[in-house]
């Protein structure tokens, strides 16, 4: 049995306060066993309203999460799912990135993201129709972050939670998808100056044009198209990794026709 509107309200509203308040709760299917996947995407869009009227904040994307098979052994959740971008979530190139009054328990994640010139609507897009929709890619991290305790997280509290949302860094380079095979492109992270993981774009769901096509189709089922001008994250590459004040990351993108191509941040 599915959820009622006003659970959907009320719980939708426990996660914008746990963010706000940095204090995370307990896992929605624990507290509401019966919570379906169509209950989680409900409560995810009562949060983002929150966020938008609350906070004065615009959507200005949309990731996809859980795409690969490193971050589904990780946390235990083996669907994607999507969530929101807003302008509060962006970050500059080598930006410093507070912690404190800003996230909970964050995890970086190495991304290939997609800037659009055109708009995808409906639920039949292919790969084809995302390449030509797609105005340049870019290298990416996305600190996701969990307003569930312990990132204890099933696909329900995960998607509910606007697919763990954190923040995202851009890359300055812009890549032309139509020069480059996206698939085997590689990217190469460091943490504090030490390698960490490397990973492939064809990691997920083989190509991230299939994965951008995943999510929008899937997007247009609820009637949201992907707009042109959104930022799209396409999924980590690598498996996820905790960070806290002191760290810094980088990220390097390399293939066949890409050149100097590489995201940083820190975190304070």
């Amino acid at each position: 049995m599915s959820l009622s509107t006003t659970d959907h309200h009320n719980l939708g509203r426990s996660l914008y306060d746990a963010m706000r308040a940095e204090a995370p709760i307990k896992p929605l299917t624990q507290s509401h066993p019966t919570i379906t996947i169509d209950d989680a995407y409900h409560i995810s869009r009562v949060m983002l309203r929150h966020r938008l009227e609350a906070d004065g904040e615009r959507v200005v994307g949309k990731k996809i999460g859980v795409t690969s098979d490193a971050v589904q052994k990780m946390l235990g959740v083996f669907q994607p799912d999507f969530g929101f971008l807003t302008d509060a979530m962006a970050y500059a190139n080598n930006a410093a990135i507070p912690i404190a009054g800003n996230l909970i328990a964050p995890r970086a994640e190495g991304e290939i993201a997609f800037r659009l010139n055109a708009t995808l609507s409906g639920t039949n897009n292919t790969e084809q129709d995302v390449l030509a929709a797609t105005d340049c890619v870019m290298p990416c991290f996305e600190i996701v972050d969990s307003r569930i305790e312990h990132w204890q997280i099933a696909i329900q509290d995960t998607i509910a939670d606007n697919a763990s949302c954190g923040v995202y860094v851009l890359g300055d380079a812009t890549l032309n998808p139509r020069d480059i095979d996206l698939a085997n492109l590689r990217i190469d992270v460091t943490k504090n100056g030490t390698p960490l993981s490397s990973g492939m774009g064809s990691a997920v769901q083989g190509n991230p044009l299939t994965a951008v096509a995943w999510l929008a189709n899937t997007l247009g089922a609820f009637g949201i198209d992907l707009e042109a001008g959104e930022v799209i994250l396409s999924g980590s590459l690598v498996p996820l990794e905790p960070v806290q004040k002191g760290d810094e990351m980088t990220l390097i993108m390399s293939g066949e026709g890409v050149d100097s191509c590489s995201v940083n941040c820190r975190f304070t």
